[in-house]
């Protein structure tokens, strides 16, 4: 095609679709990180320059931890709240799935470190994939960042710093470490973009708590783009447009200053009570992993924890916690947080997600033909007293030093339910001989996750003080839908009306028995069904802290009246089309500046 002007087309405008994972959008010049592939060869020792071979390891392991101690003390004044990042990634330079294992494959097979410690990491991530969680899968990464430092030094470094850029850019490349991002603290890095990672990992962590927008898993973005291409970065879409047009320029540009007017907007909410026009409170709480993530919570003004998951503690290191492990994390959780709630998680393991070293009863959970419904959370742990009574333990003597509610996952039955009650006056009879304090009327829920639990709602509540709807997998079971199967996941859909029912359902056995009902579900954070949440009488939501000021600022331009007549109306719809067709008349009606055109 000919243009009139005469000059030559530029480049072909190109969209490209990844995961948003801190918000915020941005247009500039890109900065491509191109890091050298750090190769080592194979190669056999003799026996005489094994125990040289080990000492030059254990060198670069030492080499390793002073980096990162010195990066650490670097930041002591003004980053704070990812310190514990960098001191998780100190004890992982010295765990044992890569010390021990890779001296080990050094001595065994004498050969170089460089081919051991790529042995052993290899070994790591085989355990790593075969993992569907995504916050657990990440966690790989983390060990990876640390092997790849080590690794570094073994054999060579090749990287592009990321201090001293002089003009602003942003920065793309195959793969950042949480270190990486913590150097980015430049005016001149408007962002970046990362072809590995997820929402959950800890580099996106580090982005959120800088406020840095990132888009991250766009698998080859390296190939495609170089240093000085124009580019605008979504990191609330997850959407990156390469040689944008000069329309999609002054769109985005628009975009960006009605994004920082609206943040400034919004940052007014996070100190103000959660409550609607006409009194009606309405807890908002946060979902977290791990306690580094406890800065962000209270940055954001959430009302406490609703949900704490425990599972890493237990993966992430081939030995399981002991008890006085498990109670420092928790008590520091509720100290930090009182006089506001925090709702921890028992483990919620099995199936995809399990750690073989847990299970001592001989049963191959690995080898499961359907784990998603096998031996997982609460099953497990009543198969495996013990390992229970251990983190049962630890959460109690926790629940002197504040409010702690313990949380139990899948509970199916009633029965099921008595036993985990029968275990926790074992493990309370216990600290009492010991003279261990503890609160004895400790608050104990349980999650409200697979369709048995909603039929009983209305009993189970008549033997516990709360109930957390989980909706991850209360849809995935009610609905028959298996959400990572690419040829049914389109069907899984939150808005369901025998998905409401059953939320509805359980809100009214709950406040019948006289105790509270949380959700801490996706949908909690998801601004669209909000509305329909509050409409069902829910009493707590809890979710991403980012998302906590727009929930907010929903909550407090509602009345309590014209949500029980929505959450009324979405009842009687047919289908989940029928409902989403229903709200994109109703938001912009109701919310005309959240939702309006």
């Amino acid at each position: 095609m000919k243009h009139c002007s005469g000059q030559p087309a530029g480049p072909e405008p190109r969209t490209f679709y990844g995961i948003g994972a801190s918000g915020g959008i941005v247009v500039g010049r890109a900065l491509v990180l191109m890091r050298r592939t750090r190769r080592a060869g194979w190669y056999h020792l003799p026996p005489e320059q094994i125990d040289r071979e080990v000492d030059r390891f254990r060198t670069a392991v030492d080499q390793a931890e002073a980096e990162l101690k010195e990066f650490r003390s670097q930041l002591a004044e003004d980053l704070a709240d990812s310190l514990s990042i960098i001191d998780s990634h100190i004890l992982m330079v010295r765990d044992r799935m890569i010390l021990d294992r890779t001296v080990e494959i050094i001595r065994t097979k004498q050969i170089n470190a460089e081919w051991a410690l790529a042995r052993a990491l290899g070994r790591i991530k085989k355990k790593f994939d075969r993992i569907d969680d995504p916050y657990l899968k990440d966690r790989y990464n983390d060990i990876k960042y640390v092997a790849d430092r080590v690794f570094g030094l073994l054999s060579g470094r090749e990287m592009t710093p990321l201090s001293g850029i002089d003009e602003p850019v942003i920065i793309v490349a195959h793969e950042f470490s949480p270190e990486d991002t913590m150097g980015m603290r430049s005016e001149n890095v408007l962002g970046f973009v990362c072809e590995s990672g997820g929402v959950t990992s800890h580099t996106a962590i580090v982005a959120r708590s800088l406020g840095i927008p990132a888009v991250l898993g766009l698998e080859h973005i390296t190939r495609e783009c170089v240093t000085g291409d124009r580019i605008i970065l979504d990191g609330f879409s997850g959407r990156v447009y390469l040689h944008p047009t000069p329309d999609q320029q002054k769109q985005y540009l628009e975009y960006e200053r009605q994004h920082r007017d609206f943040s400034q907007e919004l940052a007014f909410y996070i100190h103000l009570g959660s409550e609607t026009l006409d009194g009606h409170r309405v807890r908002l709480a946060a979902n977290i992993e791990m306690p580094d993530e406890l800065d962000t919570v209270l940055r954001y003004g959430a009302e406490g924890i609703g949900l704490f998951r425990t599972e890493f503690d237990y993966f992430h290191r081939e030995q399981v916690p002991d008890e006085e492990m498990l109670y420092a994390t928790y008590r520091d959780l509720v100290t930090t947080l009182a006089p506001h709630p925090v709702t921890i998680r028992t483990l919620d393991t099995g199936g995809d997600k399990f750690s073989g070293h847990l299970c001592t009863s001989g049963v191959r959970l690995g080898q499961e033909r359907n784990p998603a419904l096998g031996l997982r959370s609460i099953r497990l742990s009543l198969r495996e007293p013990s390992l229970f009574k251990v983190q049962l333990s630890a959460l109690l003597r926790a629940s002197a030093h504040g409010r702690l509610r313990i949380l139990m996952p899948m509970i199916s039955s009633l029965c099921e339910l008595r036993r985990v009650k029968d275990i926790f006056a074992q493990v309370m009879e216990e600290l009492k001989r010991n003279r261990l304090p503890f609160n004895p009327r400790v608050e104990v829920g349980i999650m409200v996750e697979v369709p048995s639990a909603v039929i009983m709602a209305d009993t189970l509540a008549a033997e516990v003080d709360f109930f957390s709807i989980g909706t991850n997998d209360l849809i995935q079971y009610s609905l028959a839908i298996d959400r990572g199967n690419e040829y049914v996941a389109h069907m899984y859909e939150p808005l369901h009306p025998a998905v409401l029912r059953m939320i509805r359902q359980t809100v009214e056995a709950a406040h019948s028995r006289g105790i509270e009902v949380s959700l801490c579900g996706e949908m909690a954070g998801d601004v669209v069904t909000v509305p329909v949440l509050l409409g069902l009488g829910v009493d707590e939501l809890s979710m991403r802290p980012s998302a906590l000021p727009f929930v907010k600022r929903i909550l407090r331009h509602s009345c309590s009246k014209q949500l029980r007549e929505l959450g009324n109306r979405v009842l009687q719809c047919g289908d989940g089309g029928e409902v989403r067709n229903f709200l994109t008349s109703y938001l912009p009606k109701y919310y005309p500046e959240e939702f309006g055109q």
